[in-house]
């Protein structure tokens, strides 16, 4: 837990192997929260993918926090840190990654694009104490929005490249919107 929380919400610091590499940021700079799915089959699959060094700085692609199933939470990356979660709003936001299988693993199948997997309780109970939390360390904390919301770009789809999908469609239909704004006070951006 750092320790400017105060709240009991254990988080588990586990830093990717880059993470130095991120751009340095002001947390007062950082307004908005974005929740996605990792749309993959649990925690280790979603940590290898954030290992995954894809950018000529040396880093890749990760969120600053993975919430599993049973409600544990990660750090993968300090919110001072600007990680690549989400196109266009990486400086501004800070991601929180919900394990959930999503499409996977047919992500751009047009025949795979309905989302199943419920959230559980355990992980959304965590995901709103941990929004409360970021909201006492990040000043201007005051929007939320889903990947969804943000990236809307279509691609070709995987089986059928005349038809396109969505590149996103995380959290998905089955996240508790309602819920999560009532607990958080954070207002959806769309």
């Amino acid at each position: 837990m750092s320790p400017a929380n105060t709240s009991t919400l254990p988080v588990r610091d586990w830093p990717l192997l880059y993470v130095d590499r991120l751009a340095a940021r002001d947390p007062a700079a950082v307004d908005l929260a974005v929740i996605h799915c990792t749309e993959l089959p649990d925690l280790a699959t979603a940590r290898a993918y954030g290992e995954r060094v894809l950018h000529p700085s040396g880093s890749g692609n990760s969120g600053h926090y993975y919430i599993d199933r049973d409600g544990s939470v990660h750090r993968f990356v300090v919110s001072t840190r600007v990680a690549h979660h989400v196109r266009g709003c990486n400086e501004r936001a800070v991601g929180i990654e919900l394990i959930n299988r999503g499409r996977w693993p047919d992500w751009l199948d047009s025949r795979c694009q309905t989302m199943t997997e419920p959230y559980p309780d355990a992980q959304i109970a965590a995901l709103c104490m941990l929004l409360r939390d970021l909201r006492a360390e990040l000043p201007a904390l005051r929007h939320i929005a889903g990947h969804e919301d943000l990236d809307t770009d279509t691609v070709p789809a995987s089986d059928d490249a005349t038809r396109s999908v969505r590149r996103k469609l995380d959290p998905g239909p089955l996240f508790p919107w309602p819920q999560v704004l009532a607990q958080t006070g954070l207002e959806r951006l769309r």
